[in-house]
């Protein structure tokens, strides 16, 4: 009875904000974001993914029903293959008010890649794996906020990036003297050095990655794995419990 009310009052207010944003621009936007939101806000309240007890759960919830509702929209479409294709399903462990959903298996563009859309993961494969877990909840679930933090700007942007790539990598290959595979090097310049794999495989403590051409493009992780950001905020929340035991 609770995800049914949750799913209904999850999909409910989604799209309505949806409409109200989008009603904005022309009422058929407003339409279509609702009808986006709303279908997002049933599947995801009856799943129970968002976080309610936690900031964090609701600026998901707002992002996914409003700024980021292109990128949801289309992430509706996996959860279409994350049903119907293969025997590995969804993953509650990682998906359970974690403002995401996982898929074991799914649609995905390479074997052994997880592909990220919206709010939606997909070919996660065997995540009773560390090194696989770590890929989902450190790597695919930055590119999960990135989509909410970009919104209507993330996939065009991305693409953008991956179809420029293409070219960089054949000059990159023909600077090289074709040592090289040109796959590779496409796949360096179009894939791996896009920025926002760059911040996720950052993320992942990964940079450079082995698929990575050495010597090709950024040189130093953009931002700080996060497990050592986990590390950090671990420790200073112990601090004052270790002090004040000592103090006693």
């Amino acid at each position: 009875m609770k995800r049914t009310i949750e799913a209904v009052v999850t999909a409910a207010v989604a799209a309505t904000m949806a409409w109200l944003l989008g009603g904005l621009l022309h009422p058929m936007v407003g339409v279509a974001m609702a009808t986006a939101a709303g279908l997002n806000g049933a599947i995801s309240g009856w799943r129970q993914i968002y976080a309610w007890r936690s900031l964090q759960g609701w600026i998901a919830f707002v992002l996914d029903s409003t700024w980021a509702t292109l990128s949801v929209a289309v992430g509706l479409l996996t959860h279409v293959a994350g049903r119907l294709k293969g025997p590995l399903g969804y993953e509650v462990n990682l998906s359970h008010r974690q403002n995401r959903h996982v898929y074991r298996d799914g649609f995905s563009l390479q074997p052994g890649f997880a592909l990220t859309v919206g709010n939606v993961i997909s070919g996660a494969g065997d995540v009773d794996v560390p090194r696989r877990r770590r890929l989902i909840t450190d790597h695919e679930a930055v590119h999960v906020w990135q989509a909410r933090w970009f919104g209507p700007l993330y996939l065009p942007l991305y693409g953008l990036w991956s179809l420029a790539g293409i070219i960089g990598g054949v000059v990159v290959w023909l600077r090289g003297g074709r040592k090289e595979k040109l796959g590779k090097a496409v796949e360096s310049c179009s894939y791996y050095l896009n920025p926002y794999e760059w911040w996720a495989y950052s993320r992942d403590d990964l940079w450079p990655p082995p698929g990575k051409l050495k010597g090709v493009g950024w040189s130093k992780p953009a931002v700080r794995p996060l497990a050592d950001v986990r590390a950090d905020r671990a420790k200073k929340f112990a601090e004052p419990i270790v002090n004040d035991a000592v103090n006693r």
